[in-house]
């Protein structure tokens, strides 16, 4: 009987991609034309951005000849990575040998198929092994590749899945983001126009910066070769190989880069973003639009442009002390530990003089997207003395900007960037502090103790349980902040912003009630987490420890599954980036712990120390950390300490840390 049976198949899927080896390069370089014409220094804008789009279009059409997009079938079916030639060819014959013995039943290829059998086990398991080891030792500094890597090969509860969904499309982002800042732009009222221009400080004429320094081919070579290898989808060629065809395109861009400083101008191909969305956090729903946040990814050259423009104003902002004194973000030996280690130390010392302290945290909303390019221009001119040639090329590198989201290969169409800094960029973090400025004049006034790490700011004011009339202050300069923000199109949201009761045990009921006083901020009295570290009302740290070593255990289990794969170098470099990153992030702060919580972590770190050596479960555990050249906890929160006052006594800490360790001068 003849059975009949529908068997649907599916259509192959194809991508499209090209093709790059290693005689990519050579062939590109034949292939390229003259580049005389790019040479040529502009004298005008428009001949700028001429020759930036000539040098776009030359490098992309030789790329197309040399390397053309091509369409790629997709795999359904995927084999294991590691699963290459010589694996697969022992696979082949071991299944010879198989059905051989099946077939004639002679001991001689029984033993065959078994000693086959053996061979190809091993070649397998040394080939995942080598992939293992090129993925951990290609992404070692990337921890998010690492975690994600890690958690498939164990087969672990992976988040889920990320994947924007289909309903979706580029637009549909594209007027989100865009309805997104006009909203809360249009929810500021009563803007006053001349509120930033109060505190404008006098700068000197010696104190401003007219123009910028051009660069030479070193300089240019340097920027490139340290730069990550990330590609946009509007750089012509890959940044890879734009970093293997540097001795041939050097030339160019550094006329590209140093016309652009010298005529104030920013070509205009620098100025069109691509908006990647990214879900904000992975346990949120991925088909709520609100869950995303826009990340710009610029063209690479324009970052390198941004890269020397950001090194010449911060060295000239370093120089004539222009830098607020407590921000902390995006600064030389700045670091959100220091920040950290400011605070506690001053909430600390109030607590052991019997005060009390009201710790403020405030959130902004889209902070970086909601920046006035006017007022930013002023902050440029009027705080910080960037005049003549410079001003220019800022004000063009804010005006006449586009950007667009491409999904699923698909473009939206462009839409103007009316305010903000882009995310992603180079100078974006620089010229939000800039912005914010006027804002620790405003707080000094009240006689608070504040600090920020880019728009986290964060005030404390500490007093007697008995004048308690002197947290009022802190009431009025909330409400001030509150009034400059507005005034500055930027919107403090109350609903995120908490309140933390720091002070001894005794005295804090008394001052419960109070905390309901501040207009708007959510009362927090338990805990908050304050720049990645869990604060708590007696600062003791134990939610903290308790949250660090629950993390640490999470990720020791992964690494043990994949422990019998990978040599010990390669899990130790996984044990450093999961656990003992974590270990020492803010350890500083954990100097005056009792002993019972530093030995939590110590727990953690003997456990890793037997995951790694594969030692047993009761053996010594001090030999093993010795062989390891581990400091114990203990000791690691010492050495932080130390390296930091070494730092704060020879120039290579902030200063708000080298006021607290004044050097001691004999009388003779």
């Amino acid at each position: 009987m003849l059975r009949i049976t529908n068997i649907n198949y599916m259509a192959p899927r194809y991508r499209p991609g090209r093709t790059i080896v290693p005689g990519t390069k050579d062939r590109f370089t034949n292939n390229l034309p003259d580049l005389s014409q790019l040479l040529c220094v502009p004298i005008s804008t428009h001949e700028l951005d001429e020759i930036t789009s000539n040098m776009g279009t030359i490098f992309s059409n030789t790329l197309e000849a040399v390397a053309p997009i091509k369409l790629k079938k997709v795999r359904e079916k995927r084999t294991a990575p590691w699963y290459n030639s010589n694996t697969h060819s022992l696979k082949k014959k071991t299944r010879s040998l198989e059905r051989k013995w099946r077939k004639t039943n002679l001991e001689v290829f029984r033993i065959a198929w078994k000693n086959s059998m053996s061979s190809y086990r091993q070649a397998l398991k040394a080939a995942r092994a080598e992939h293992i080891h090129k993925l951990i030792e290609n992404n070692q500094n990337n921890p998010r590749f690492l975690f994600s890597t890690v958690a498939r090969l164990t087969n672990n509860q992976t988040p889920p899945d990320l994947n924007i969904p289909a309903q979706f499309n580029s637009n549909d982002f594209m007027n989100f983001f865009t309805d997104k800042i006009d909203n809360i732009r249009n929810t500021i009222a009563n803007v006053d126009s001349t509120a930033y221009n109060t505190l404008a400080s006098f700068i000197a004429p010696k104190d401003k910066l007219q123009c910028f320094t051009a660069i030479g081919q070193e300089e240019l070579n340097k920027l490139i070769t340290a730069s990550k290898p990330t590609t946009c989808l509007l750089d012509p060629v890959p940044t890879k190989l734009l970093k293997e065809l540097l001795p041939v395109a050097e030339e160019p861009l550094l006329n590209i880069i140093n016309s652009s400083l010298s005529l104030g101008h920013v070509p205009k191909p620098f100025k069109l973003a691509v908006i990647k969305p990214l879900i904000k956090k992975p346990q949120l729903d991925p088909s709520e639009l609100a869950n995303y946040r826009p990340i710009s990814n610029l063209p690479f050259m324009s970052k390198i442009l941004e890269k020397v423009v950001s090194a010449q104003l911060c060295s000239f902002l370093q120089k004539n002390y222009l830098y607020e004194e407590f921000q902390s973000g995006f600064r030389p030996h700045h670091s959100t530990e220091t920040a950290l280690v400011k605070i506690t130390n001053d909430l600390l010392l109030a607590s052991d003089q019997g005060c009390v302290s009201l710790l403020v945290l405030l959130d902004l909303s889209a902070a970086f997207d909601t920046i006035d390019h006017d007022i930013l221009i002023d902050r440029l001119q009027n705080y910080t003395g960037i005049q003549g040639q410079a001003l220019r090329w800022f004000r063009s590198y804010l005006s006449d900007r586009y950007h667009l989201v491409h999904l699923n290969g698909e473009s939206s169409q462009l839409s103007p960037v009316k305010y903000g800094v882009p995310q992603g960029s180079v100078l974006g973090p620089l010229l939000f502090s800039i912005y914010m400025l006027p804002l620790g004049n405003i707080i000094r006034k009240y006689g608070i103790s504040f600090h920020c790490y880019a728009d986290d700011t964060q005030l404390y004011i500490s007093t007697r349980p008995d004048e308690t009339s002197k947290l009022s202050k802190l009431t009025e300069c909330v409400k001030n902040v509150k009034e400059w923000m507005t005034n500055n199109f930027l919107l403090l949201n109350s609903d995120k912003t908490e309140i933390l009761l720091i002070g001894p045990k005794d005295s804090t009921p008394n001052l419960v009630d109070y905390n309901l006083q501040l207009d708007g901020c959510t009362v927090t009295s338990s805990t908050v987490k304050n720049l990645g570290v869990i604060l708590d009302s007696n600062l003791s740290f134990e939610n903290h420890i308790s949250h660090v070593t629950k993390t640490a255990f999470f990720h020791l289990r992964n690494i043990a599954k994949l422990r019998n794969m990978i040599p010990v170098s390669d899990a130790e470099k996984l044990v450093h980036a999961f656990m003992t990153s974590r270990l020492d992030y803010c350890n500083a702060l954990l100097g005056g712990c009792p002993a019972s919580s530093i030995n939590k972590l110590q727990v953690v770190q003997n456990a890793a120390a037997r995951v790694l050596t594969r030692s047993r479960k009761y053996d010594h555990i001090t030999p093993i950390l010795q062989s390891l050249h581990w400091l114990t906890i203990k000791f690691r929160l010492s050495y932080k300490i130390l390296l930091l006052a070494y730092k704060a006594l020879n120039g290579l800490a902030p200063a708000y840390l080298t006021s607290l360790l004044p050097c001691y001068n004999p009388s003779r």
